[in-house]
Order: C-alpha cells, then sequence, then structure tokens
C-alpha cells in the first residue's frame, strides 16, 4: 500500500511537469505572461527536479521513507493548487521551483521504496510501476491538457487536478508505509556541500540547455558564464563525492557494468522517449493545424499500452531462459523501425499516420526501461538503494534538459538550412513561382506576372507553405538523428552489460 502511495506521487508529480508543459500557450495566456518569461517555468521546474532527486534518498534515511514521503506529496500538492492564485510572475516561478523540487523528492523515493519493500520474486513487478513514471505518466499529459483546455475549457483545472491525486497518494504512504525511527545523526553529517554543488553546477547546466536556443547559446553573457560555471561545479561534484564520508551519490558503483550500462542508457533512453513523442506533436501543430484534443492520440496510444506491456515484460523477463540483453535488442529494433518510419514523413500527413510508428515505438519502450532497471538492481544490495537511486534518478531530470537543448540545437542548425535553401530556391526561381500551380491552400499562384500577390492572403499562403516543408525536412532530420542515437545504444547494449538473470534467481541468497 505504501508502494502504491509513493508511485501515485510519483505519477502527481510528473504530471506537474508534463501536463503543464502541453498546455504551455494556454496557461501562459491565463496568466498574462509572454513567451520569454513563461519559458521560465519549464527551466526553474528543472532546477529543483535535480537538486531534489540527489538530496532525496540522503533525507529520507534522516527523516524516515514515511515522513518524508509525506512532506514531499504535501510540497507538491500545496505549490500546486496555490499557483493559480499568484499575482506575479516571481511569485509564480518560485511555486514551479517549489513544484520541482517536490518532483525530485518524490520519484527516487519510488525505486528505494521498491528495494526495501518488495522481495526478489516479485521485484520485477515493482519495477515495472517504476518504469510508469518514465513511459506511461509523459505520455498521458498530453491528452490531460486537452481534457482541460480543449474539453473543459479551463486550464486552471491543471493546477486542481493536484489535490485529488495529493489525497490518493497521502492516504496509502501514511497507513502503508512503516515508521522508521528518524536518524538525526545522519542529518548532522549531511553532505551540505555537495548539495551546494548540485544546485550550482546542475542548475546552471539546466538553464543551458533550456535558454540557451533562446538566448542565441554563447553570444549571450548569461549563457556562457553560466557554461563555465556547470563546467567547473559539475567535476567539483563528482570529485567530492568520491571522498566524502557520507556522500549524497557513490561514484564508486559506476565499476559494475550493467549499472554503468543503466546509467547511460537511461538518459539517452528518456531523450528518445521524450522526443518521439513531441515532435510529433510539434508537427501536427504546427503544420496541420491541431489542438491538443486533436493531437493527442498519438501519445495516448503509448500511455494506454503501457498498463498491459510493462507486466507482460516483467512476466517475459521473469523467466530463467530468457536474456535480458536480447530483449532491450529487440526493443530497440522496434524504436530504430519506429524512427525509419516516421522519417518518411510529408507534410500531407495526419495524426493516423503516426499511429502505426508510435506502436512500435509503444512495445520498445517497455522492452528496453524493464531490462535496463532489472540490470541496474540485480548488481545492488538493500543498503545501496538509496545511493543508486540518486545516480539513477538524477540524469532523468537532467535529460528533459538535454532533449529541450538537442531539439532546438537540430531545430536551428537544419531548420535554418533547410529554410535558407528553399527561400533561395524560391528567389531564383521566381517566374516559376509565379507561373506554378497553385500550392496547396490557394486558388492562384501567389504572385502576378508584375510580381504584385494574386490575390489577398497569397503571400501569406506561400509563407505557410515554406513553413510546413521547414517543419517536416525538420523533423525527418530528428527522426534520423535519434535512429542513430538508437544505434549507438545497441553498440553499447552488445559491448558493456553482462548476462543477469531474474531478481528470485540471482539474488536468491540475499
Amino acid at each position: 500500500m505504501g508502494l502504491g502511495g509513493i508511485l501515485a506521487a510519483a505519477i502527481l508529480a510528473q504530471l506537474n511537469d508534463q501536463v503543464l508543459t502541453s498546455a504551455l500557450p494556454d496557461i501562459a495566456g491565463g496568466f498574462g505572461l509572454g513567451h520569454d518569461p513563461a519559458s521560465w517555468l519549464g527551466t526553474v521546474y528543472i532546477n529543483g527536479e535535480v537538486i531534489g532527486m540527489i538530496v532525496a534518498p540522503s533525507l529520507g534515511l534522516g527523516f524516515s521513507f514515511r515522513r518524508f514521503a509525506l512532506f514531499a506529496v504535501a510540497l507538491s500538492t500545496l505549490s500546486t493548487i496555490a499557483m493559480p492564485l499568484c499575482g506575479s510572475i516571481g511569485s509564480l516561478l518560485a511555486l514551479r521551483f517549489l513544484q520541482g523540487l517536490a518532483a525530485g523528492f518524490t520519484i527516487p523515493l519510488l525505486m528505494t521504496t521498491a528495494l526495501r519493500v518488495l522481495d526478489p520474486p516479485i521485484r520485477l513487478y515493482g519495477l515495472a510501476c517504476y518504469a510508469l513514471t518514465a513511459t506511461f505518466t509523459p505520455n498521458l499529459a498530453t491528452t490531460l491538457a486537452a481534457l482541460w483546455t480543449d474539453g473543459v475549457g479551463d486550464y486552471r483545472f491543471i493546477f486542481l487536478e493536484a489535490l485529488p491525486l495529493g489525497a490518493i497518494a497521502a492516504v496509502p504512504i501514511w497507513w502503508g508505509m512503516q515508521q522508521d525511527p528518524p536518524d538525526y545523526a545522519r542529518l548532522k553529517k549531511f553532505d551540505w556541500l555537495g548539495a551546494v554543488l548540485v544546485a550550482i553546477g546542475f542548475g546552471a547546466l539546466s538553464i543551458v540547455l533550456e535558454q540557451g536556443d533562446r538566448l542565441d547559446w554563447f553570444k549571450s553573457q548569461l549563457i556562457a558564464v553560466l557554461a563555465l560555471v556547470s563546467v567547473v561545479a559539475i567535476p567539483w561534484f563528482v570529485l567530492h563525492e568520491s571522498y566524502a564520508k557520507v556522500p549524497l551519490i557513490r561514484i564508486d558503483l559506476l565499476k559494475r557494468r550493467n549499472f554503468a550500462y543503466a546509467s547511460i542508457t537511461l538518459i539517452l533512453f528518456l531523450i528518445i522517449a521524450l522526443s518521439a513523442s513531441s515532435v510529433p506533436i510539434t508537427y501536427l501543430t504546427q503544420v496541420q493545424g491541431y489542438r491538443p484534443l486533436q493531437a493527442h492520440i498519438v501519445t495516448l496510444e503509448i500511455a494506454a499500452s503501457q498498463i498491459v506491456l510493462l507486466p507482460l515484460t516483467a512476466l517475459l523477463l521473469d523467466v530463467e531462459r530468457v536474456d535480458s540483453r536480447w530483449v532491450s535488442a529487440v526493443g530497440f529494433a522496434c524504436i530504430l523501425a519506429s524512427c525509419i518510419g516516421k522519417a518518411f514523413l510529408t507534410p500531407d500527413w495526419q495524426a493516423g499516420q503516426f499511429l502505426v510508428w508510435q506502436a512500435l515505438d509503444a512495445i520498445g519502450f517497455p522492452l528496453i526501461a524493464m531490462p535496463l532497471l532489472m540490470m541496474a538492481t540485480n548488481v545492488l544490495s538493500p543498503e545501496e538503494g538509496p545511493f543508486a537511486s540518486a545516480m539513477i534518478n538524477a540524469p532523468r531530470a537532467v535529460a528533459e534538459a538535454i532533449g529541450v537543448g538537442v531539439l532546438a540545437i537540430i531545430t536551428r542548425w537544419r531548420g535554418g538550412l533547410h529554410r535558407t535553401r528553399i527561400l533561395e530556391t524560391l528567389g531564383a526561381s521566381r517566374l516559376t513561382v509565379v507561373q506554378a500551380a497553385p500550392i496547396p491552400g490557394a486558388s492562384l499562384p501567389a504572385l502576378t506576372p508584375v510580381g504584385r500577390p494574386s490575390a489577398p492572403g497569397a503571400l501569406a499562403a506561400l509563407d505557410r507553405g515554406v513553413e510546413a516543408a521547414v517543419t517536416t525536412l525538420t523533423a525527418i532530420d530528428t527522426f534520423l538523428i535519434l535512429g542513430a542515437v538508437v544505434i549507438f545504444m545497441m553498440i553499447v547494449l552488445a559491448v558493456l552489460p553482462e548476462r543477469t538473470y531474474p531478481p528470485r534467481i540471482a539474488l536468491a541468497g540475499d
């Protein structure tokens, strides 16, 4: 019951992040915010989430996991329902940071609690619950955003949904989790220097990745300074944790091949998982003019299937003859096939054309996530769980910022190239533009022989055609780059991890 409450709290934390991101234009309009200040809502959330994920296991050991979990649920719920009452951008950003901090406190507790309370025979199914936060919740966010903004028609329900979810999480935690005695002596030895370095280093890195494209990367003095800060603070943190008496994380766990594989692959997997859903949504909204209520089907397909596929994958991995590495290879093959299929995108595609390829993603995600978690946790003892949880979960928050930064770089690099080429071609072939058949959506050629618009809105239609072509070509490039990342992950899979067995066998002597 306690683990179920932690799972509900983790889902609440994920929805606080992803639903707001999906409905950001409506929320910004409701608060009267422009694009630039609204973009900081995601940045400060990730700042808080990274800090919370690294310090949560240590704080949980000090205060007891039951008390700390209840505090995290209360912080997440109260900060969320207070956001619609904000009267300034400063208070809104402060509450958003607290939201991220609460999420960072909550999600690592899910893995830590699963490792503590689930015996080896059923541990795989507990890990399936953890995997829901990586494959199910992010893809459900678009549907909920569509429900509140287009269905109900009031963006404030995005914040009010935290109240019932918080109650559903708090009651099982209060009733079901064992109350361990607090270890205040551990709090006296808390690694404050490590926490400060995390806040400075990873906070600066997330700002660079999230805001870099908007501020034109290193042409901005702020981005240049923060990049330098992260380059200094993050290695300092890693070095400090190697010698700290009571560290926040244990770097030596990376010496275990399966744990190192899980740490590397999780970052890349989350980038692919987030991009595989966000790129089709971006295409449908920008090229086809979809609202969230029309576009959400391409992500809801993935979310709904995870409820069935994750337990089935756990059942498959529980068979002794099944090698988890081959299961992962099949998952990578499914996602690679999806990337290749979606690379045949054209400006005529509607939501239905994505469904087959999204189904391949839906199959591939659990086939990668479940073996990854099994490989990582089979090499851990229960005492190492809190340190491993911090190391596994901190990259999760950073991966979201990396994904945003990578997509921004691809859009700037490839999108700028495609736009320049198309406009140069139009300029060099201006007579063809005058004499050609109408472009889609227009009844006449864009220009008359004397170079004037042939009808009101003709040039606007031409501009929309150019933007549709640029968005489509950029999405194709993104899918091909993601496919190359999948191939790299397959190479890592072939080289790094070792064969492991189901927890009921691998941990039979523990």
